[in-house]
């Protein structure tokens, strides 16, 4: 007896799929600036946080699309060389170095960087030095800064520098008064002329969909890529994550209004209370005379320092300083990069595809009309 097989029918694209195409077009387009800059699939910059944006956390964000920032911090020039070249043997692709600039050896490191052929250099923690900025403008790097408000912004165009990130108070580690929230408000609008990134409490791809479309051109995170399975914080420090929720990540509070001192984010505990202990006694000393006020603000910065370093690398999750934004709720779970970076990008196109049909017989091609995309041609915390 002949079994007569049917040939198998081609079957029909789901109706969802013309409509994801769209969305991920769009998004493509969103981000298009950003990518162009950073040279790179994602316009996701990873968020240079020290002790922990080193080779093995810089390589992995690179090699999955995105953009890793190696955090300097205090490191001396012969170490910075050094990390550069162990990131350069784990990644062929672009990344970047962040530069504190009240570093003692700026000039210096700057120049470390152009020797190694980093391509992007972020200087951050203050003004740009002029020095240091036409330096990096004259070995052929491009220069990121921090705008913390729209005259700085402003200002830093007019001073050379090639895309901005504007950090707002939701972030983990050293922060500013006002939120992200404000600061795009404030700044997207006005600054077309070079890329501006987005930081400071970002967790979810819907989130950063809302900023690109406000004008950004992409987004930096920390908090999520901290926690994730290639960092090298001990597990101590990264259980800490996923216990926590949004409201356990608090801002450090100053006690002398004529001693500024940086305000920094992360998860209470008793290291916390340490802080304020140690921040009077080195408001004391300044106020004796014994130490002037660069002096004392350093000395604070290397309490951080070292508190961070007990916690990341110790696990010393009670005495250390536990840095995280407030995004920390929404890490459960100790996740690859490449999983944090794709689950980023899906949860922007599900919020595209969510909106209905807008998308679908629009050919993808047109999007590149839009302003957004149309500035492609004229184009570093927790």
């Amino acid at each position: 007896m002949t079994l007569m097989l049917n040939n198998p029918q081609p079957r029909e694209a789901p109706a969802a799929e013309p409509q994801k195409l769209n969305a991920a077009a769009r998004f493509e387009a969103l981000q298009a600036r950003g990518t162009e800059f950073l040279g790179t699939e994602l316009a996701i910059l990873g968020g240079a946080m020290s002790w922990v944006s080193e080779r093995h956390l810089v390589a992995a964000i690179s090699n999955a699309g995105g953009f890793g920032v190696i955090a300097c911090g205090a490191m001396p020039p012969a170490l910075l060389e050094a990390e550069i070249a162990a990131t350069q043997a784990l990644t062929d692709k672009p990344f970047g170095v962040n530069l504190i600039t009240m570093h003692p050896q700026l000039d210096d490191l700057v120049q470390v960087c152009l020797r190694a052929k980093v391509s992007h250099i972020v200087l951050a923690g203050g003004i740009p030095p002029g020095p240091a900025l036409r330096a990096v403008k004259d070995g052929g790097a491009k220069l990121i800064a921090f705008a913390p408000a729209l005259v700085m912004a402003q200002r830093l165009v007019k001073t050379g520098a090639d895309a901005l990130i504007i950090e707002g108070s939701e972030a983990g580690g050293h922060i500013g008064p006002v939120s992200l929230n404000v600061l795009a408000q404030e700044i997207l609008p006005h600054i077309r002329e070079i890329p501006v990134f987005v930081a400071g409490g970002l967790g979810r791809g819907e989130a950063i969909l809302s900023y690109l479309e406000m004008g950004a051109s992409g987004a930096q995170l920390g908090t999520r890529f901290a926690a994730s399975a290639e960092s090298i914080a001990h597990p101590n420090f990264k259980n800490a994550f996923i216990k926590a929720r949004a409201r356990d990540a608090v801002a450090s509070i100053q006690l002398d209004e004529n001693f500024p001192v940086i305000p920094v984010r992360g998860l209470a505990n008793p290291g916390t209370r340490n802080f304020l202990v140690y921040q009077k006694e080195i408001l004391a000393k300044f106020q004796a005379g014994e130490l002037d006020k660069t002096e004392a603000q350093l000395a604070i910065e290397h309490f951080w320092a070292g508190a961070l370093r007990r916690a990341v690398i110790e696990g010393d999750v009670e005495g250390g300083s536990v840095m995280a934004g407030q995004s920390v709720g929404m890490v459960t779970a100790i996740q690859p990069v490449a999983e944090i970076l794709q689950e980023l990008k899906a949860q922007a196109i599900a919020a595209l595809m969510a909106r209905g049909n807008q998308f679908v017989d629009r050919p993808a091609s047109s999007l590149s009309a839009s302003p957004l995309s149309a500035g492609t041609a004229r184009a570093q915390g927790f």
